[in-house]
């Protein structure tokens, strides 16, 4: 029998690498699957998959997309300032897509979220249930909405930490402008930051969708943290990134007034709340979802970057 599984954000940077990884001979020898993609215009996709136009932000057009399907993977949101176009896409198109997956009977529902939800910080070795939500900004605030409607239709809800690698405009980029801005160890580099490679988020969403059971260590459904076991000193991770040529060689230490003193000094896109998720710690339990899918989480997101890093040094140049 032919699994369908329903796919939202499969051109962006995490729902890209999921359909690849759905599409993968690998997976497929293992699962008859099927994938039906949602997206905005008609865009070359992988053979075999089938794309429907639909759009979060026009809920009328989501009509029909599940129908005959027993899998929905939503892994579209927006991430930016746009208030508006965060509660269009990331809460009331959840909604909207959730009542249609309630409607075709969909069997298993596996939503992307974000540990960003959390806040500020610091937070260390945290599980779920250790924290309670405290949103920053608009983009975590509707994706935080967005969960609880994926939640009312028994979803299973992934927050994934930083997610690292070839399509990433976010993470490294981020670094990329404060080593300029702030050059040095941020509290002496010594904070702990929950990362994940995309490709191994791929692996872990596929996991979640097509092979975790019913009952178990974890169930199929609730929140739990998509995020390598491991977590990453910040100091490690920038002399990776300069031993790779995507950033310059770092050296110093820096206290963290320093660091407020010197953001405000050279002044740039990303914020000081920004800077506090990579400078202090940031790290969350996250063994236990791969140990009920089964699968190795992998060398981990340090040792994935060299891949990588010819794609970041190109986008970095350009930029």
């Amino acid at each position: 029998m032919t699994l369908r599984v329903v796919m939202t954000g499969a051109t962006g940077f995490i729902g890209s690498a999921v359909l690849r990884r759905l599409t993968d001979p690998v997976v497929l020898a293992e699962h008859k699957v099927s994938v039906r993609a949602l997206t905005r215009r008609h865009v070359p996709l992988p053979p075999g998959v089938e794309q429907v136009s639909a759009d979060l932000t026009r809920p009328e057009s989501l009509s029909g997309v599940c129908s005959g399907a027993e899998v929905l993977v939503h892994a579209a949101s927006h991430v930016g300032s746009d208030e508006q176009l965060c509660l269009q896409v990331n809460d009331l198109g959840t909604a909207a897509l959730m009542q249609e997956a309630a409607r075709a009977g969909v069997k298993r529902i596996v939503q992307l979220s974000t540990t960003a939800v959390y806040g500020r910080g610091p937070h260390r070795d945290a599980t779920v249930t250790d924290l309670e939500p405290a949103p920053g900004s608009v983009t975590s605030r509707t994706r935080l909405a967005g969960e609880a409607h994926a939640l009312d239709h028994g979803a299973l809800v992934l927050r994934a930490g930083l997610v690292t690698g070839a399509g990433d405009r976010w993470v490294v980029p981020a670094l990329a402008e404060l080593a300029r801005r702030v050059p040095g160890y941020w509290m002496a580099g010594e904070s702990r930051l929950s990362m994940i490679a995309v490709e191994d988020l791929a692996r872990l969403i596929t996991a979640t969708a097509l092979r975790l059971p019913a009952g178990g260590a974890i169930a199929a459904q609730g929140i739990h943290h998509a995020v390598h076991p491991e977590p990453v000193r910040s100091r490690d991770l920038l002399d990776v990134l300069a031993s790779l040529d995507v950033l310059p060689p770092v050296s110093g230490e820096l206290t963290w007034q320093e660091c407020l003193s010197l953001m405000e000094k050279n002044p740039g896109r990303i914020s000081a709340r920004q800077l506090t998720l990579l400078a202090q710690d940031h790290f969350y339990s996250g063994e236990f979802l791969w140990d009920a899918c089964r699968i190795d989480p992998g060398p981990g997101p340090l040792a994935r970057l060299t891949g990588a890093a010819g794609w970041y040094r190109s986008m970095l140049s350009r930029s």
